[in-house]
């Protein structure tokens, strides 16, 4: 039998052509391959393009007009969007159509040996031969048909009158669960579709059409959320998030939606009564864990159960995954430490996910706790350990291209360590414009020097940039923000500047002193901002406009620039950079002296840290916080993330695999054979004998077998 690509035609009374054509479009093998195209490039699109991710992800991934064309798509969330539901039902049923069509004819077809072949089609074969056998056609047929029955195959004998005696036609046949491989594999399609969409979210978005749910946007308490934001229990399926603090209980599950949330009410509640991480020697984690309690609300009963990665927990049908983990409202206390304007230092509590109002006259800022990371894994090996890696983060697709690609591609070795706590948080203007800082607790070894790193950026999609602040002789950071506190004090300056010039001028020329003053002063308040510098900024029309300068070696810079000339620049910067390094070590001095510490020798440790801070300083005038919070004590409070999901389709897309397996199996390695051997009379005991061979692949395989058949059946030498 030959599987035609056309569809169904069906003949209805009124002959009515729209009908036939539909059915026909519908029930052909065209359509389904086409449908199943669609599909599998919008999977694609779905793999490549990050789903479920909030708007302004993709507004700053590509830019408004196509984050834009995206939602409007619905590119973003493909595997729930309407256009690929939709095409899934059509492609169930257009291959339910090609099913009903093909499966009548395969099952007649199982039952047909085609024995009323006539002789002159079977020369017509690529596979034949003929023979002359020393036996009756009827005792060489009976030979034929055993051997055959011998070898696994279906065999009907036919006798038939011809004008020289009575002759038997042997047809045979083997291999027809090719067939079955046909239907396997083409309802396994149905039954993996039927599956996806119940297991989908179309009975949530049915509820939404047709039972008055919608999602929620606001805040506040889950409890207070109205019910037509929230699900029944007996929702027959969905896929949802459910946050569990330890010690605390939770029944209520939420389904992310593309305008809000919908609650997904549970028939029991989970409380966590531990959740359990285990790490390797490096610091990665490898084992989750949750203790929990199932609480059952019709029976009361309670059970213990543990859920980890891959061993699920049930209770009434619904499976209860660990997905992640994540902070449970940790308390912590940070120290206010100020970096770029005269600020007194304070200390703040506060809990994660929390935040607080800050003020400082016309400043008005909210401290929002964001994160807490009580371990950092950071990687040591010749690359900079400022990147703040999630440790919760498994980038497998980094492991594999790091192993994969071209020839010279080698793994780089690495040397992973734990450099402690770090904290997250936002500072908020009264404007709404926030911008994200990741501070560590502890000083890490950089370039063999230690020191503290204050991270920030702008926008989430871009990675942080971090602060060097060099640590003292206490390995604390309050050396560098003693100096940076005296940098904004004229009068320290100036009394840094005297002693300054007292140590680098000898006795007995006031002259030289008196213009190494004044040098050092301009240097200093240069760098320090207190004396205005503007950079020429050229425009469109040709002109230039001035820009402002802060501060810091960039001052510096700007001043060289607009006042010495090209040829004298080089050697000017040299000077003026060893009179400011000079005066910075002074300013140093005067700062220690104030906070009756010890003045620092000359050593090749105090030019490390002054080299630094140097740089250090600098780069505080570019740092958009008045203030830095450093992490002092914390209360850490785990919380688990398990998904709980009802899916009644999961059991209807096993056993579409299976199908699929047993299909695709059957198709590629079961080749159906039909034989045939036409036995006509030649003599009183003699007959002639014509075989042919028909398979649905031509293959070397079948060569060899016929050749054998030759053999056994006809008596042909090999």
């Amino acid at each position: 039998m030959t599987v035609s690509t056309q569809g169904l035609h069906i003949r209805t009374r009124t002959r009515s052509r729209i009908v036939s054509e539909t059915v026909e479009l519908l029930s052909s093998m065209r359509f389904s391959i086409s449908l199943l195209t669609v599909i599998c490039i919008a999977s694609v699109i779905g793999t490549v393009l990050k789903q479920h991710e909030p708007f302004n992800n993709y507004v700053n991934q590509f830019g408004p007009f196509w984050a834009d064309v995206f939602a409007s798509a619905r590119l973003t969330s493909v595997y729930s969007a309407w256009w690929f539901l939709l095409i899934l039902a059509f492609l169930v049923v257009s291959t339910s159509l090609c099913i009903a069509r093909n499966t009548p004819k395969i099952l007649a077809d199982f039952k047909v040996y085609k024995e009323n072949i006539r002789e002159q089609s079977l020369k017509a074969f690529p596979h034949r031969a003929e023979s002359t056998l020393v036996e009756t056609p009827q005792a060489a047929a009976n030979r034929i048909g055993q051997t055959l029955l011998g070898s696994g195959w279906k065999v009907k004998l036919q006798s038939r009158d011809t004008p020289h005696g009575q002759g038997w036609m042997v047809a045979a046949k083997t291999g027809a669960a090719n067939k079955f491989g046909y239907i396997a594999a083409h309802s396994a399609i149905v039954l993996v579709c039927i599956g996806g969409l119940l297991d989908g979210d179309l009975m949530v978005r049915a509820q939404t059409w047709f039972n008055g749910k919608s999602a929620f946007t606001g805040g506040g308490l889950i409890a207070d959320v109205p019910a037509q934001h929230r699900l029944s229990s007996s929702n027959p399926t969905f896929r949802a998030n459910l946050l569990v603090t330890e010690g605390t209980t939770a029944s209520t599950a939420i389904l992310a939606q593309p305008t809000g949330v919908l609650l997904q009410d549970l028939p029991f509640s989970v409380e966590l009564k531990k959740f359990i991480v285990e790490y390797y020697e490096t610091g990665m984690p490898k084992l989750f864990a949750s203790d929990i309690v199932i609480t059952d609300f019709e029976t009361g009963e309670k059970k213990e159960a543990r859920v980890e990665v891959n061993h699920p927990a049930s209770h009434r049908g619904i499976n209860i995954y660990q997905s992640s983990f994540d902070d449970g409202g940790s308390r912590v206390k940070l120290q206010a430490v100020p970096l770029n304007r005269p600020t007194r230092p304070f200390e703040i509590e506060g809990t994660i996910g929390s935040s607080s109002a800050l003020s400082n006259g016309d400043d008005k800022l909210v401290l929002e706790y964001t994160g807490l990371r009580t371990i950092n894994v950071e990687n040591f090996a010749g690359v900079n350990p400022a990147s703040g890696v999630d440790v919760r983060k498994v980038d497998l697709r980094s492991s594999i291209e790091s192993r994969l690609g071209s020839g010279h591609k080698t793994v780089t070795e690495k040397t992973l360590r734990n450099v402690g706590p770090s904290i997250t948080y936002k500072l908020r203007d009264a404007a709404g414009q926030a911008v994200e800082y990741h501070n560590y607790m502890l000083p890490m070894e950089i370039e063999g020097a230690r020191m503290y790193l204050l991270g920030l950026r702008e926008t989430p999609s871009e990675p942080f940039r971090y602060l060097r602040i060099p640590v003292d002789e206490n390995d604390s950071m309050d050396g560098f923000v003693r100096l940076r506190a005296a940098l904004d004090d004229p009068q320290m300056r100036e009394l840094a500047v005297r002693r300054y010039a007292v140590s680098a001028v000898e006795d007995g020329r006031p002259e030289l002193a008196e213009a190494l003053v004044a040098s050092a002063t301009r240097a200093l308040a240069l760098f320090a901002g207190a004396e205005p510098s503007v950079q020429l900024t050229p425009v469109a029309s040709g002109t230039s406009s001035k820009a402002p300068v802060q501060g810091g070696l960039q001052a510096v810079s700007t001043f060289l620039e607009n006042n010495v000339p090209q040829a004298e620049r080089e050697r000017a910067s040299e000077v003026l950079v060893r009179i400011l390094n000079g005066t910075l070590f002074e300013l140093l001095q005067v700062s220690r002296e104030r906070a009756s510490l010890a003045p620092l020798e000359r050593n090749d440790a105090t030019q490390q840290f002054m080299t630094q801070a140097v740089i250090s300083l600098s780069d505080t005038f570019f740092y958009p916080a008045p203030m830095t919070f450093q992490l002092k004590d914390f209360t850490h409070v785990q919380a688990s993330v398990f998904q709980v999901a009802r899916a009644p389709g999961q059991s209807i897309v096993y056993l579409g695999c299976l199908f699929l397996i047993v299909g695709v199996f059957a198709m590629l390695y079961v080749r159906e054979r039909r034989l045939w051997v036409w036995l006509a009379p030649s003599g009183e005991q003699s007959s002639t004998a014509t075989m042919a061979l028909s398979s649905n692949r031509k293959t070397m395989e079948a060569d060899r077998e016929f050749e054998l058949l030759k053999t056994q059946l006809l008596k042909v030498p090999a």
